[in-house]
């Protein structure tokens, strides 16, 4: 082993030296000579995270777990990025427990935010099905100061349960956080909706809305109607037209503040009548939009999501009667478009909202 030495060793020049090693115990056994070899060196973070990375990228875990211990002896400050390497190395041996035991002894180590670890390892044991575990671990962790952005970790957590068919459990970490003092946003409620309306929760997707009415929809925001549109739809795809016309008039009524010399009235009758599930469906979607006081938020939340649905003419129908109402599509609006439009291989159409349709409403491209 010809190793070309530095006079003053520093932890960069060690991590260039070892990520040249083939071989990841040649490697390993340098990481380990420096400190004989430079009385004054010190390993520091990164380059425990480079040896880490070497090690478990190889498929050496014995080798990985003396040096997670050492740096856990060194006690010198880390990312928390080394863990969710070493995390995924084990996952991917199948080594969950020894996952799980990293992630619960992180806090004996030099690290004072451990937000990405905290999401790894929860992915993980969703991965693996242990929802009841995962569900423990969250409400364990969530609101310890060295995890940040509590939202984000809810949502995301929600969401891949949600993926995996496991609404239900969704619902009790979204409840539980009322006693952790965290606040669900609109994407929780999102999230959540969608899940269990997938799953076919519909009574608990509709006290789920109703609870929307005293929490984040207290000023009757226009950015909710993809909430209610969800659930809303779901019901008529059930059969359950009248349910969906009763809550409508809740969410005129509660939700989006309507006044009543503006909001939108709709006929049961005039439901029952049309034999189309998706003509009533558009019915609805009129009601959410005209019912309440008309906004910006409102007609941009229901285009876009209508675009992610690859509902191009009923979105393009939405759009232009924003544009009636005096209000301009939003770049984000073009955008949702275009992402469709090319998903769907139509090109050429995706070049005509470029150079049509966005420099008629005088939108600029990025």
């Amino acid at each position: 082993m010809c190793i070309r030495w530095p006079r003053i060793l520093t932890p960069t020049d060690l991590s260039q030296i070892i990520r040249k090693q083939k071989n990841p115990l040649t490697a390993l056994q340098i990481f380990n000579e420096a400190k004989s070899m430079y009385p004054s060196y010190r390993h520091n973070g990164p380059v425990y995270q480079t040896m880490v990375g070497i090690l478990g990228n190889s498929g050496r875990i014995s080798e990985m777990k003396e040096v997670i211990n050492q740096m856990k002896n060194d006690s010198c400050e880390c990312k928390d990025s080394v863990f969710v390497a070493a995390m995924k190395t084990y996952a991917r041996a199948g080594l969950m427990d020894e996952a799980f035991s990293l992630f619960k002894n992180i806090p004996k180590f030099n690290c004072v935010n451990w937000t990405m670890s905290f999401y790894t390892i929860l992915q993980i044991m969703v991965n693996e099905l242990r929802f009841d575990d995962a569900r423990c671990l969250f409400l364990e962790n969530g609101c310890k100061w060295e995890v940040s952005s509590r939202i984000r970790s809810l949502n995301l957590f929600m969401s891949t349960l949600c993926e995996k068919g496991r609404s239900d459990v969704a619902l009790k970490i979204f409840l539980a956080m009322d006693y952790q003092g965290c606040c669900p946003d609109r994407e929780s409620y999102r999230i959540l909706m969608k899940g269990l309306c997938q799953d076919g929760r519909l009574n608990e997707g509709t006290h789920l809305l109703y609870s929307m009415f005293w929490r984040i929809s207290q000023k009757g925001s226009g950015e909710d109607v993809i909430i209610y549109r969800t659930l809303l739809d779901v019901l008529c795809d059930n059969g359950q037209v009248e349910e969906a016309v009763e809550v409508l008039g809740k969410i005129l009524r509660k939700g989006l503040k309507a006044p009543n010399r503006s909001r939108f009235r709709i006929d049961i009758t005039q439901c029952n009548n049309v034999q189309d599930l998706e003509a009533i469906k558009r019915l609805l979607n009129e009601a959410l939009i005209k019912g309440g006081i008309p906004s910006l938020a409102s007609f941009s939340a229901m285009t876009i999501d209508l675009y992610m649905e690859n509902k191009i003419t009923e979105a393009d129908k939405v759009v232009k009667e924003m544009q009636d109402t005096g209000f301009r599509p939003t770049l984000s609006v073009y955008e949702a478009k275009l992402a469709t439009l090319c998903r769907e291989s139509e090109v050429n159409e995706a070049v005509k909202v470029i150079e049509v349709e966005m420099v008629k409403a005088h939108c600029v491209p990025t």
